[in-house]
């Protein structure tokens, strides 16, 4: 059955899917007009951090969260840590069987109201600045509403992230009118130092707050 505007279609039983709750009225009523952040998650070491991040995310009253994972980034979390609806590529083609059934990367651009990139990583950077959508998240970033805010958090090696060609996809991302949350400077997991590393948690749930107040007059705590 076709979901209904602005709702997600439902998959199978043993994926997650958990609501904040609200812990007094003021939260009660912000949790009825729930907003919906759809975080995209690539292949960087990053992505260690995606269940920290969906946690402080779901400590912000009235939102509602949905992970879209690439095929890499499911190296760096455990699926059991992630305690909102994960999509990944199988689900794509798995629920389309017939042009009647919905399609899922068009149904997650409709359910969203904001996109988290975290980790933005070099490959799928490439990908967005050029158009190809070659799996399910650059599908939904392709079929992105810009009227609605899309946030991308790059993350890569300092070498990468030095490289010429990457100012420049930065730079086309920005001119889509999409918000860069700056890489920062640290001793890497490779053991490099410099910049390239994704930015403080705290810093990507403070822009979130930001933007959503600025988008929605969601009220910030």
């Amino acid at each position: 059955m076709e979901p209904g505007p602005g709702r997600l279609p439902e998959l199978e039983a043993t994926r997650p899917h958990m609501e904040p709750k609200a812990s007094c009225p003021a939260a009660a009523r912000l949790v009825e007009r729930k907003f919906h952040v759809l975080v995209g998650v690539t292949g960087s070491v990053a992505a260690l951090k995606l269940p920290l991040l969906v946690s402080k995310l779901l400590d912000i009253p009235g939102l509602e969260v949905a992970v879209v994972t690439t095929e890499r980034a499911k190296h760096f979390y455990n699926p059991q840590d992630i305690p909102v609806s994960l999509y990944s590529d199988a689900d794509e083609w798995e629920m389309w069987k017939c042009r009647t059934d919905p399609v899922l990367h068009i149904d997650l651009r409709r359910w969203a109201d904001l996109l988290l990139v975290a980790p933005l990583d070099a490959n799928t950077l490439g990908k967005v600045a050029s158009g190809i959508c070659d799996n399910l998240l650059t599908c939904v970033i392709r079929a992105w509403d810009r009227s609605k805010p899309l946030l991308f958090c790059p993350a890569m090696n300092t070498a990468m992230w030095e490289h010429p060609v990457t100012a420049q996809q930065v730079d086309q991302l920005k001119a889509f009118g999409y918000v860069e949350i700056p890489c920062v400077a640290k001793k890497l997991v490779c053991g490099d130092k410099g910049l390239g590393a994704m930015a403080e948690v705290g810093t990507i749930v403070d822009k979130v707050k930001e933007v959503l107040f600025q988008h929605s007059g969601f009220q910030q705590s």
